[in-house]
């Protein structure tokens, strides 16, 4: 291969990747990251402009698998393993159970662990803004809470989501340092009611 050549093809791939916009990224993240884990902060904003923040940490694992811990203001853990959906709140020592295609459906946990987005959403580039692209993804069936979500993408990485309910509310999970394919033990998407939970299945 000459030098001229050369130097062509390395300008049509750089020309490529210049192209390259925030939908491309967003099914490049569910393509290539298999698994991932990170702290967040949560802020969900009322119509009335009031606001809750939460803390707290994820991880995943595709297809369906989940795991998100609520630390602060209260504690909650949401455990989906693939079959059902498990939410625990520690402090009533109450556990309930959902199947999983009823529990997930088209909320963020789904935009996040899915292998397939674009049967559920569909996606759109948004303009870039507090230095991130953005991606939008709106829900194709209309029966769920959700209206829309955005991702936010700091180079390649996952930075932030952004949620709006039917109810008017807006939620923005802010990651902090997420690590793409990082090494989780299956053991962390099961779920064990502990001895003495008041237990509700679906």
């Amino acid at each position: 291969m000459t030098l001229r050549l050369l130097l062509a093809v390395a300008a049509a791939a750089a020309c490529a990747a210049a192209q390259a916009t925030p939908t491309d990224d967003l099914r490049a993240f569910v393509k290539d990251v298999k698994t991932g884990k990170s702290t967040f902060t949560q802020t969900v904003t009322a119509p009335n402009g009031k606001q809750k923040v939460s803390r707290g940490s994820f991880e995943f694992s595709r297809p369906s698998r989940f795991r998100f811990v609520y630390e602060k203001p209260y504690a909650q853990t949401v455990v989906g393993d693939g079959t059902k959906v498990w939410i625990y709140d520690p402090d009533l020592n109450q556990a309930s159970s959902r199947r999983m295609g009823e529990a997930l459906g088209t909320t963020p946990a789904a935009l996040l662990v899915s292998n397939d987005i674009d049967k559920a959403f569909t996606l759109a580039d948004q303009p870039p803004a507090g230095g991130l692209d953005w991606v939008q993804a709106t829900p194709k069936q209309a029966e769920g809470t959700v209206r829309w979500l955005k991702v936010g993408f700091k180079g390649h990485a996952l930075a932030q989501l952004e949620i709006a309910d039917s109810f008017g509310q807006r939620s923005l999970m802010v990651f902090d340092a997420f690590q793409p394919n990082a090494a989780i033990p299956a053991e962390e998407f099961t779920f064990t009611p502990p001895k003495g939970a008041d237990v509700a299945e679906q």
